[in-house]
């Protein structure tokens, strides 16, 4: 039986203010804090340094918005789309994405610490070069994301759909793909070893190493 990885949840308040999001406009340095946002459309939106401190997203659109070292912690993500947004270099601490839309969001270089994706499209998402610890995808759509030279410590996929994923240059030590389905990576052998993988999986990977499997 997998293990499932335990992940600490955003802490936020139980009743909280429903703001505009135009309102980070109006602090001295952008950030939202202690709220909720309802409805709001952030696309194409451009900012540096921004924080989201102990906020829930309802129903809020960011496609294609950058966000240059974006500090997020204690958030809740739902039903959202961020969809090609950029947030490399950023610090993602205790985050929830929920029902979420994520196609071609770009994590590459950030640090994901406690965060959960569940029931996500994730299509050609790029975690490249990031550091993960503890965090989990479930239920989720990573077709063709990229996870190249990433930094894994008690990543959990479980019911995901993995195929093409480039996990070139990234250690799989530890971590647990059994439950996922895929019909190609892009891994090294020297990589896979210590993953953790189903029978199946094993039967498609001894082929890679050119055995000939009996059945």
């Amino acid at each position: 039986m997998t293990k499932k990885i335990k992940i600490e949840l955003p802490k936020i308040a139980s009743e909280l203010e429903k703001v505009n999001y135009q309102d980070i406009y109006y602090e001295e340095d952008p950030q939202l804090v202690n709220c909720m946002v309802l409805g709001a459309r952030v696309d194409n939106e451009v900012m540096e340094k921004a924080i989201f401190s102990k906020v829930i997203f309802k129903n809020v659109t960011f496609i294609n918005a950058t966000f240059y070292n974006i500090d997020m912690t204690d958030v809740i993500f739902e039903n959202c789309n961020l969809s090609n947004a950029r947030l490399y270099e950023g610090i993602i601490h205790r985050v929830a994405f929920k029902d979420c839309k994520l196609l071609g969001l770009d994590f590459s270089e950030a640090n994901l610490g406690n965060v959960s994706f569940e029931n996500c499209d994730m299509k050609l998402s790029n975690f490249a070069d990031g550091r993960l610890k503890q965090v989990s995808f479930g239920n989720s759509s990573l077709t063709s994301a990229n996870f190249y030279d990433c930094k894994l410590s008690k990543v959990y996929f479980n019911q995901c759909d993995i195929n093409d994923v480039d996990f070139t240059q990234t250690i799989l030590k530890g971590i647990d793909i059994s439950t996922c389905t895929f019909e190609q990576l892009n891994v090294s052998l020297e990589s896979l070893n210590g993953c953790e993988v189903s029978s199946d999986q094993a039967i498609g990977f001894s082929k890679l190493l050119g055995l000939k499997v009996k059945e």
